[in-house]
């Protein structure tokens, strides 16, 4: 029977000791996240990638790789992304210019990690530019949703063409407010239909071209007392139900600060990873816990799931599960020295001048 698997973890350095390989096996692990920490060049990323995937074929590698500030892998012929207001920027003066421009930045950012053995990058930032959100800032394309579904739909469109999926970030917005959900709760109040008419409006248009979607670490109190993340409301009535989502949805970092208070309490990760998978979400991510103590905290998290897994606290879902592998790459990526010489590439590093 296959393993319904719905937590991604991480590793804490450049290759997998013996802690790592059996984390990465436990039948409730559906992936990892890498970090600027798991790299040293291309030749070890590769050989990292493929031990993973030696550990489970179907676990699903993941990186934080939008352009900009949030680029993990910036050397050894890595591509230097622009941020995606750069793109926003380009729209005011060439629109259909800045569409192409988009979609050769989602070409090459997928083909380049691709050919390195990474399967997702957790983009678009589908987030309002209001000018106010240090923690968004210049990751978002632009203030219009019009604008910034449009150059989604182009980045997307060549993240597809590279062979990669993508996640839609961060349900259902999270640029109006200030607060930065890593050190504390951020609360938007403005009413559901002023946040579905304005941020959340990306998400319905482009419940085509998704095929995953993360969840904000704010609190919009007009709709629901527990951060979106966290509620049933937003992902499975608002998020699925109204605006026709179908795709995976990833939990944020649960180690981040906003999602360790719920209800007003104070949470355990096991008890967030349920809260979220209860509420909706198909996975949840815990970051950066395998570096203290040699990693007790993520196996702590792995008994705390199964026991409570167990104890049908929750349930490990077959959609969920389905929804995970449809994000796995169905090709592999070409190796690093053939696609610097393939057409398709060589004119999409065209595009980005």
């Amino acid at each position: 029977m296959e393993s319904h698997a719905p937590l991604i973890i991480d590793v804490a350095g450049l290759s997998l000791n013996a802690d790592d390989r059996r984390r990465l096996a436990h039948p409730l692990t559906g992936g990892l996240i890498l970090f600027a920490r798991n790299w040293e060049n291309r030749a070890q990323l590769t050989a990292l990638c493929a031990e993973i995937k030696a550990v489970r074929a179907d676990l699903l590698i993941c990186v934080d790789h939008e352009g900009g500030r949030v680029q993990r892998f910036r050397s050894d012929g890595f591509t230097h992304l622009p941020p995606m207001r750069a793109l926003g920027q380009q729209w005011l003066q060439d629109p259909l210019g800045a569409t192409n421009t988009a979609t050769g930045c989602g070409y090459v950012m997928g083909a380049e990690l691709r050919s390195c053995g990474v399967d997702l990058s957790f983009t678009p930032v589908l987030d309002l530019d209001w000018g106010d959100s240090g923690v968004i800032g210049d990751r978002a394309f632009a203030r219009d949703p019009r604008v910034v579904a449009l150059l989604a739909k182009s980045l997307m469109h060549g993240l597809l063409q590279s062979g990669m999926a993508n996640c839609g970030k961060h349900f259902p917005g999270h640029g109006f407010v200030k607060a930065d959900s890593h050190t504390a709760i951020p609360v938007d109040s403005r009413r559901l239909k002023k946040i579905l008419a304005d941020d959340a409006a990306p998400y319905e248009w482009l419940n085509a071209t998704l095929t995953g979607v993360m969840p904000a670490h704010v609190i919009y109190p007009k709709v629901d007392v527990r951060p979106a993340g966290f509620s049933e409301q937003w992902l499975t009535y608002i998020l699925r139900g109204r605006l026709g989502f179908g795709g995976a949805i990833f939990s944020d970092d649960l180690s981040m600060q906003a999602a360790r208070t719920i209800d007003g309490k104070a949470v355990s990760y096991v008890d967030a990873a349920m809260a979220a998978l209860n509420a909706g979400c198909d996975l949840a991510l815990l970051c950066n816990q395998s570096l203290d103590g040699g990693g007790k905290v993520v196996d702590a998290w792995l008994d705390g799931m199964a026991k409570a897994q167990r104890q049908g606290r929750w349930e490990a879902l077959e959609s969920s599960d389905m929804r995970r592998r449809a994000l796995l790459p169905t090709q592999p990526g070409l190796p690093w020295d053939a696609l610097m010489l393939h057409p398709a590439y060589m004119h999409a590093v065209g595009l980005l001048g």
